[in-house]
């Protein structure tokens, strides 16, 4: 059995991106950067007015004679006189020589006539060529990731296709005899699955959406069927029980059978204790406990990061931060402790309802407090460190 620290590290040498693919702009949501991104143009590409109004060479006269509109989409240039005023709209290019647009809730018009209620400052209203990027500059740079805001800032720049790193493709594995799904009937000793949407759910959050989900009962020989068919289909596999000691937990066997090795098994916390790290070639395998407080944790705090790794995210852990203990918090099993709680106001407060099987306390926990393994208590009003929890 080894520490949280040394688990931590050997998953650690195993976080690196995928390869790189091209997508299409338009497809490319929940994507990371895998290049720098170059703008092709100017933008906005030419003086642009900010408001619907009247553009002119500014001056301290109030009076102006109307002597043209220039509507959005329209790229020829009016010439304009001091004196002069042009209709036009937000968006619009700014003729050359006005340099001023006043809006037009500070205009009286009368047939081609207005009068400027309040001269607006030299320049306003009007967006610079090139204001928010200029050519040849980086739009994105490499390792960000493709939110709305951003496919629709390369959209804007005219940018088809870019290269992005793949992401995951992963597959899971539920295992277990008394093991039902959703909506079927149970027998006496049978229970519904909720590890695998809990773990599909917590992919689709990183945008990973190629998700293959297969079952299997306590049966060494569809186990390792199964297992097979997910290593030939998928970057990574994620197994839900079966790893432990029983007598009918042959996932162990089935990883042996399917030609994996083991990197470590077995970790000195609680919970999820019983985990277990591999790989086959390059596909990477978590064998998670069954338990699914135990399951989600480890999947947060091990699987997560090297997921995020592969997506080409440039910062894989939950975040880490520090908090006041409202109570004692008691270490009584010499192990990392992993517990569902809850920060506010930089004060932690310990649920109850902390056993491995328990989903409840953590549908309501925005942290994940942690008690290291040589700790024995974290007394009220004492530092304690905690994951933050989406």
């Amino acid at each position: 059995m080894i520490s949280v620290s040394k688990a931590l590290s050997i998953v650690e040498k195993y976080c690196f991106p995928l390869k790189s693919v091209t997508k299409n702009v338009a497809d490319s949501y929940g994507y990371i950067l895998a290049e720098d991104v170059i703008s092709p143009l100017n933008m906005p590409p030419f003086r642009q007015s900010s408001m619907d109004g009247y553009a002119f060479i500014h001056s301290e006269e109030n009076s102006f004679k109307v002597i043209a509109e220039i509507q959005t989409g329209i790229s020829k240039n009016i010439e304009i006189k001091k004196g002069g005023a042009i209709r036009i709209f937000t968006g619009a290019r700014v003729p050359d020589d006005a340099d001023t647009v006043v809006m037009q809730e500070h205009v009286a018009r009368t047939e081609d006539q207005i009068f400027i209620d309040k001269i607006p400052e030299k320049g306003s209203n009007v967006r610079p060529e090139g204001e928010q990027i200029k050519v040849g500059e980086v739009a994105l740079e490499k390792g960000n990731f493709l939110n709305e805001a951003a496919v629709g800032f390369l959209a804007g720049l005219g940018i088809k296709n870019i290269e992005v790193y793949a992401k995951p493709k992963v597959g899971i594995l539920i295992t277990g005899n008394e093991i039902k799904k959703s909506g079927d009937t149970l027998a006496e000793g049978e229970i519904f699955d909720s590890n695998s949407l809990t773990l599909k759910l917590a992919l689709k959050k990183l945008s990973i959406e190629e998700v293959e989900i297969l079952f299997a009962k306590d049966i060494l020989e569809e186990t390792t069927i199964c297992l097979k068919k997910l290593l030939e289909n998928n970057d990574v596999v994620l197994i839900s029980g079966g790893i432990s000691v029983g007598d009918y937990d042959f996932v162990e066997e089935a990883l042996k059978e399917n030609g994996a090795d083991q990197l470590f098994y077995k970790v000195n916390q609680k919970p999820g204790k019983p985990l277990w790290f591999g790989k086959k070639e390059e596909k990477m395998i978590f064998a998670l406990p069954g338990n699914p407080a135990a399951s989600l944790t480890c999947f947060y705090i091990y699987a997560l990061p090297l997921l995020k790794a592969q997506m080409g995210f440039k910062t894989l852990q939950l975040p880490k931060l520090q908090a006041k203990s409202e109570n004692d918090i008691k270490n009584n099993f010499a192990k990392t402790l992993f517990l569902k709680g809850n920060v506010e106001n930089d004060i932690a407060t310990e649920f109850s309802g902390q056993a491995s099987s328990m989903l409840k306390s953590f549908a309501v926990s925005n942290a994940l407090l942690i008690v290291p393994e040589n700790v024995k208590i974290i007394k009220k009003g004492e530092s304690v460190s905690y994951l933050k929890l989406d």
